[in-house]
């Protein structure tokens, strides 16, 4: 017997999302009961999903013709809406925000993704680069800060040029074990990043715009040589380990 055709889920350009997505948001956190959310869950496939998907499709093809090695689409880079609570002191159902993912292989998985999320505090932001890496992937990319500091230290200064910096909320006290003599050197502080992440806030009024699309890009393209070194890092050691 024949199998059935994967089901694709065909979307159109991303024009913004809807104009009740943030307000949809507000509500859903005062009202974390799933009845409540069975009553409006059309607007959430309205004005949040749908639109995710539009700009999930539309990142894609702009990526490729921008060369940017990000890829994603629809149907696997979204996060769910529903919580996963099984060993959460948190119980509430529904996350109060919506995320996706691009990376160079199209999956969440990747090594060095882009992430976009609308909703949750900050209203709406995007970050790209390594966050917690899996250790052997950490320490490929500690070691190439190590043996190419100049390289790394143009990373991070192509990073201020376009405004960024990494975050370093999540760095370690102290040095890591066998970098101990990279103490005091210009890159001992990163040395110490358990995730490499640059991120920028989008100002609210901004996802209702179909220009979101070209701020992601240009976003995109400042975070390439962070992408690019960590990628670069991660390849070389695992081709090492065959």
């Amino acid at each position: 017997m024949a199998k059935m055709a994967a089901k694709t889920i065909e979307v159109g350009p991303f024009t913004g999302f809807g104009s009740g997505a943030l307000t949809f948001f507000e509500a859903l956190a005062a009202n974390q009961d799933r009845e409540w959310f069975a009553a409006h869950k059309e607007t959430y496939e309205s004005q949040v999903r749908r639109p995710m998907e539009a700009l999930v499709e539309t990142l894609a093809l702009a990526f490729a013709a921008h060369d940017i090695p990000l890829s994603g689409s629809a149907k696997s880079s979204i996060f769910r809406i529903h919580r996963d609570t099984r060993f959460a002191k948190d119980k509430s159902p529904y996350k109060t925000n919506a995320g996706a993912v691009l990376s160079r292989d199209g999956t969440k998985d990747g090594k060095g993704i882009l992430y976009v999320q609308v909703g949750g505090t900050e209203k709406a932001f995007m970050a790209v680069g390594f966050y917690g890496p899996e250790p052997y992937d950490l320490a490929a990319i500690r070691h190439a800060i190590a043996g190419a500091p100049e390289r790394w230290l143009a990373v991070e200064a192509a990073l201020a040029e376009a405004a960024l910096a990494l975050s370093d909320g999540s760095a370690l006290a102290r040095m890591p074990k066998g970098f101990e003599e990279f103490a005091g050197s210009p890159v001992a502080e990163v040395l110490k990043f358990r995730s490499f992440v640059t991120r920028r806030t989008v100002p609210s009024t901004r996802i209702f715009e179909a220009g979101f699309i070209d701020d992601i890009i240009a976003f995109a393209e400042a975070g390439l040589p962070l992408l690019d070194f960590g990628r670069s890092a991660i390849d070389r050691a695992r081709g090492r380990r065959g």
